[in-house]
């Protein structure tokens, strides 16, 4: 099991369009975050597949189209694992 990240979703992308996207792997769970004030997507969310090997998965479907929009695909990091370039980090 791995989870991926995908960014660069249109903002009225759904959950069952992203699993539709991923046709032919089999997904455990999808998630489009959204803003806790506007309940508008933040264009990105994560999706759990059940895989060998997640690079296939990230070779074949990263840069593909969805709504009109070139995805970013990769795997998910945990949150303490993340570089300092993430919006509001400061520099050390």
């Amino acid at each position: 099991m791995a989870t991926l990240y995908v960014g660069n979703l249109e903002w009225n992308t759904t959950d069952k369009e992203l699993e539709s996207f991923f046709a032919g792997v089999d997904v455990t769970s999808v998630q489009i975050l959204k803003d806790k004030e506007t309940g508008r997507s933040k264009g990105f969310g994560f999706v759990v597949v059940e895989v060998d090997d997640v690079q296939d998965v990230i070779t074949a479907y990263d840069g593909k189209e969805l709504r009109g929009r070139t995805l970013k695909i990769n795997e998910a990091r945990e949150k303490g694992n993340r570089t300092d370039r993430s919006r509001g980090a400061y520099p050390r």
